[in-house]
């Protein structure tokens, strides 16, 4: 999976691949991230891998092929691969109500104009997968459910997965469940729910049935320390600075012990690990959907119905730092609808989604394409960046 083939082989133009390298220098170059790191595979080949730039600012050590990335909220489908692993095995249904395995969920209220009243119907576990639970993150918001979930300090030193869903449900739903899309912490309740069902903890069911079968050897919630050297910077962008430290190797939180494994954004990897999740889910010559290198995740079935649109039209379009017209969601991860409606390259059915640090990839069954992109610059979006890198990889496309 990590050979570089010639563009030509798989119906790409390697001129107009390269212009790829134009448009990430020129990030790197006017001081938006410090390091860059993309791949692009059809037919799953391998025919751009390159990397930009320096994975620590100050010291000028340059991004390689192993360097490791926080990424965030890359770590959700995988997390909803981890719960349809489960549900492959007869373990629950879509529309089973949360509290039939997490009891803490019976007497969940909702705010509604400052009073509690009762739910129209119970939290499903596709709610959770599809983000129509509820749930907020209670961090980018101001509403009176966001300030208590940052009065109840829920992301506390020692937490665990458990504890965090005993304490989530003692707060109100922001909303009646299955009425509004609102990203949130559902998939921190999903790898709880996995803990449930499974009798692992979330690293170890995740290390035990996806990491060690597909050869992510660099994926983890924490990181060893004869990996530290390969992990990036991470820098946020402040008034006065467009790369200003935020986290650096030696100090890390990520070589502390963990707790909390959050299924919504706690993993770390590499690009060409989260490229052979990526590939899994693609159905390409040699390789059916669900399934890499003769390793069988998921069934062909679950894989489609995890990246199809779960989402009813009166919840659409969904709002993600503004309204998202042509996107819905599907179970763990964002799905193309209508590029002309999006506004951006992609074909309609291919699944995607990012991370806070600028991490993104996408899977689209129709071109068989594979694209990763790392970064680690916070928040994300700040820059099209993600839009650049669609149009770059489409406008090669020349068969």
């Amino acid at each position: 999976m990590t050979n570089t083939h010639q563009p030509e082989s798989v119906g790409l133009s390697t001129k107009r691949l390269n212009r790829i390298d134009t448009v990430l220098q020129r990030y790197i170059d006017d001081g938006k991230f410090a390091g860059l790191s993309a791949l692009v595979a059809r037919r799953g080949k391998v025919v751009y891998r390159r990397n930009f730039g320096a994975k620590d600012k100050t010291s000028g050590a340059p991004i390689t092929d192993d360097t490791i990335f926080r990424i965030y909220s890359m770590t959700k489908p995988i997390t909803a691969t981890a719960l349809m692993m489960l549900y492959e095995q007869g373990l629950f249904h879509l529309h089973d109500p949360i509290y039939a395995y997490m009891p803490e969920w019976t007497d969940v209220k909702v705010y509604d104009d400052g009073k509690l009243v009762d739910p129209i119907r119970p939290v499903t576990v596709q709610d959770l997968l599809r983000h129509t639970s509820g749930l907020t993150y209670g961090l980018f918001g101001d509403s009176p459910v966001d300030k208590l979930y940052a009065e109840a300090d829920l992301f506390r030193e020692g937490m665990t997965n458990t504890q965090f869903s005993k304490d989530l449900a003692r707060l109100p739903l922001a909303f009646q469940p299955g009425t509004q899309w609102c990203y949130s912490v559902s998939t921190d309740i999903i790898g709880a729910l996995v803990e449930v069902l499974s009798g692992q903890t979330l690293a170890d069911f995740m290390a035990e049935h996806i990491f060690e079968p597909l050869g992510m050897v660099d994926t983890s919630f924490e990181i060893a320390p004869a990996k530290l050297e390969r992990l990036a910077t991470l820098y946020t962008v402040t008034p006065d600075e467009p790369l200003a430290l935020l986290d650096e190797p030696k100090t890390t939180r990520y070589l502390a012990p963990v707790t909390f494994y959050s299924g919504g954004g706690g993993l770390i990897s590499t690009r060409d690990d989260y490229s052979r999740f990526a590939h899994m889910r693609l159905k390409y010559a040699g390789s059916p959907s669900g399934e890499l290198d003769g390793t069988r995740l998921l069934g062909r079935a679950t894989v489609e119905l995890m990246t199809r649109n779960h989402l009813p039209p009166e919840v659409l379009p969904i709002n993600f730092g503004g309204p998202m017209p042509g996107v819905g969601y599907g179970l763990g991860m964002g799905v193309m609808l209508e590029p002309a409606e999006a506004g951006m390259m992609g074909s309609a059915g291919d699944s995607f989604w990012g991370g806070y640090a600028e991490t993104y990839h996408w899977v689209d069954p129709r071109e068989k394409l594979v694209c990763i992109l790392m970064g680690q610059t916070i928040p994300s979006m700040q820059y099209p960046i993600r839009k650049d890198m669609r149009t770059l990889v489409y406008q090669a496309v020349v068969d």
